[in-house]
């Protein structure tokens, strides 16, 4: 992609910014909590599991944007939540960083 002038730049990275969503921190740390919930009701807690995994994944999915990173977090997710003893990775909250991470990347490399 060949940029005519700055102001072509700049538009570009604000449309990558755009398509980066970065969710509230303290959203990401409740679902992460809910994921937790299992670890209180031992037998419930897996029935528990089967009911949160998929809603994890979807919520995780349209939380970090229908793309890539959101596609495979979306799996992940479920996959974490679905498999036993794995509960306590906190997934939503680790992808907050990551995608706080990116977006630093992007901000950054516009102010060169």
């Amino acid at each position: 992609m060949v940029f005519t002038n700055i102001f072509d730049l700049i538009n570009a990275g604000m449309k990558l910014l755009k398509m980066k969503k970065l969710p509230n921190i303290s959203l990401c740390i409740f679902l992460d909590l809910i994921g937790l919930t299992s670890y209180l009701l031992p037998l419930i807690g897996e029935a528990e599991d089967l009911l949160w995994a998929p809603i994890s994944g979807i919520i995780f999915f349209f939380l970090f944007g229908k793309r890539r990173f959101g596609l495979l977090g979306g799996i992940f997710s479920f996959l974490e939540e679905i498999s036993p003893g794995l509960d306590f990775i906190p997934t939503f909250t680790i992808a907050w960083f990551i995608r706080k991470h990116e977006i630093g990347k992007i901000q950054l490399s516009l102010k060169k």
